[in-house]
């Protein structure tokens, strides 16, 4: 997301577009164009494509003009190749401050950001409560190994919660790599909303990084709130919610930083904080850039539609959170060269050779955005597609396929349709790839939306490398003599699935193995593919996986998870954290909404393979 000599690749190449059909000289040049597309997609006028943008605009605005320049039409009733749909981009503060009561005295009120900022995924509101110590507000879970309870002896009930940021400094490191695991503030945030904080305060204690600095709001990619309100203070702030405690900041930190779990917390006596965050979450509009080549022949097949996709998105600059950079890196234009300029490149084209021959399908070529956030344009598609997915016989999707080595290509997804290993091996005789064929259909990539609405899928893959969502994923080095092949062996692919006379069944792929294991740390598998679309206080289920554990509980797409093992669940984070919680093999209750109805199941996590 690999080497033949020069000749062996083009006489390969060659010989893959003939066998589409025996215009091989038209389909070897549409081919070749994609170096034209990646260097055009991965530019500094693109500006890293992030979704929204108007980098990603300038590229949609490319893909756009090669669409009309092959022919590809508007879908049926549309006049528009760009379909738009909503997301959320981010957040910011919208003005959060923090008053500080003490009895006999003048309130001292903070507002401004070098003071107090909210936390991306706090609740909006306003809270009030009496103050405690909580060192660094961490919990590490019993069948860890290590035991660590900033709350243990603690009374937070009702309260504001102050926790120090990251993890205790002088710890060894066996230990501080078990902290560390459990110091993010959102976990932190789940502790004490756990242990019923009625908020929590976050300042960077004196020995930390960032000594004394408020937590610049950034972009949160489960865009759901964290069920407490959070925010970061200044050490001024801090300094003053301890003035009566008789002790300082500075002291409390020297006696936590041994990782020593028997250190408690303590409570700021006489001291009222009230805390208004406010929390503005950005929403913008983002489009998704779909055709189609209609059928030249009428075939009375039963599926008349087969789509290849690909997302043009990616990282803009790299602040989401997702990017790679290296330090000296950072801010940079992230090109996303293979990642996934190549995937489009290889689908205009695929479409290029296609529209040049007669069909008995209708083809559709889909251009995602919002993959890099969790697959929203697909998913938006496919919750409301534009054409019949019962009628479409199968997807092709393209994700990172412009940096092969030692010939190799990797095919995922196989496992949905019965048919695809021998059409992948008749195909690939002209082709002569060394094929990695993986049955698993549950990948990050947009051909999961496809494999839940159960359409027969395919993602192409040429492997990871060093420069995956860094600024160096640039077009120079993308391989174009394997993309060029990839392009033909992906046309002879929808020559084969056109040359049936019957539509591909699809196979639902059930999950294997996971044997069960004791061993400590293992994490376990539950089974649950989240919705990231959905904004709901809970996980949103975009499906489950076939045969596991939450397929047996009784759990479905559509269902939103609200507890469970005992802990309430108001996000993505929070599921993620719940799940160290639980011992592979022992059931844990879950509950769950499903159309409006609360409902308790019990399910048994696995271990991950």
């Amino acid at each position: 997301m690999n080497p033949l000599s020069r000749a062996a690749l083009f006489a390969a190449l060659a010989a893959a577009l003939l066998v589409w059909h025996p215009a091989g000289v038209a389909q070897q040049q549409a081919a070749s164009r994609t170096k034209e597309h990646v260097t055009a997609l991965a530019s500094p006028a693109a500006d890293g494509r992030l979704t929204g943008s108007a980098g990603e605009q300038r590229a949609g605005d490319y893909i756009v003009s090669q669409l009309r320049r092959i022919g590809a039409l508007p879908l049926p009733g549309k006049t528009d190749y760009r379909l738009p749909f909503q997301f959320t981009a981010g957040a910011r503060d919208g003005g959060s401050s923090i008053a500080v009561a003490r009895s006999g005295a003048r309130a001292e009120s903070y507002a401004s950001t070098a003071d107090v900022q909210a936390l991306s995924f706090s609740d909006d509101g306003e809270v009030s409560g009496g103050l405690v110590f909580a060192g660094y507000g961490i919990v590490v879970p019993e069948n860890q190994g290590y035991a660590y309870d900033s709350y243990a002896s603690l009374d937070v009930k009702g309260k504001i919660v102050v926790v120090l940021r990251y993890f205790p400094e002088d710890a060894d490191p066996k230990a501080k790599g078990t902290l560390a695991h459990y110091a993010g503030l959102r976990y932190k945030a789940l502790a004490a909303r756990q242990h019923g904080a009625k908020g929590v305060l976050v300042v960077a204690g004196p020995r930390s990084p960032n000594a004394g600095e408020t937590i610049p709001m950034s972009f949160d990619t489960a865009l759901a709130g964290s069920g407490i309100v959070a925010a970061s203070i200044s050490a001024r702030v801090a300094n003053a919610l301890f003035a009566d405690s008789g002790r300082t900041l500075d002291d409390a930190q020297r006696s936590l930083d041994s990782g020593n779990p028997h250190v408690a917390g303590f409570d700021l006596p006489d001291v009222t904080v009230t805390i208004k965050a406010s929390i503005v979450r950005e929403r913008q509009t983002a489009n998704n850039i779909v055709a189609y080549l209609p059928a030249t022949r009428q075939a009375g097949v039963e599926k008349p539609w087969i789509a290849l996709g690909a997302h043009y998105d990616h990282l803009g600059h790299g602040h989401g959170g997702a990017s790679l950079a290296r330090k000296q890196e950072a801010g940079a234009v992230h090109y996303g060269a293979d990642d996934n300029a190549s995937g489009t490149a290889a689908v205009l084209a695929v479409g290029e050779a296609i529209a040049a021959q007669p069909r008995d399908r209708n083809v559709l070529l889909c251009f995602w955005s919002g993959e890099e956030f969790g697959l929203l344009g697909s998913s938006a598609f496919v919750g409301a597609p534009l054409v019949p997915l019962d009628r479409m016989d199968a997807y092709l999707n393209f994700d990172m396929v412009g940096r092969m080595r030692d010939n190799k290509l990797i095919l995922q997804a196989t496992g949905t349709s019965p048919a695809w290993p021998g059409i992948l091996e008749q195909a690939n005789v002209a082709a002569g790839f060394d094929l990695t064929l993986q049955e698993d259909p549950y990948q990050p990539t947009d051909s999961a939306s496809f494999n839940q609405a159960e359409v027969p899928n395919l993602n192409f893959f040429t492997g990871p490398h060093a420069d995956y969502h860094r600024p160096s994923d640039t077009a120079d080095k993308i391989n174009y003599a394997d993309l060029d092949r990839v392009v033909g062996f992906a046309a002879a692919i929808v020559q084969r699935i056109e040359a049936r006379d019957r539509a591909l069944p699809f196979a639902k792929v059930e999950q294997r193995g996971g044997g069960r294991s004791a061993r400590a740390g293992l994490r376990v598998f539950t089974g649950t593919i989240p919705d990231y679309t959905i904004e709901a206080k809970g996980l949103a289920l975009g499906g489950v996986i076939g045969g596991g554990p939450a397929d047996q509980a009784g759990l479905q797409k559509g269902d939103i998870i609200v507890e469970i093992a005992g802990q309430a669940i108001a996000n993505v984070y929070d599921y993620t954290y719940a799940l160290d919680t639980l011992k592979i093999g022992q059931s844990a209750k879950v509950v769950y909404i499903r159309d409006g109805r609360r409902i308790e199941t019990m399910l048994t996590p696995t271990a991950r393979r």
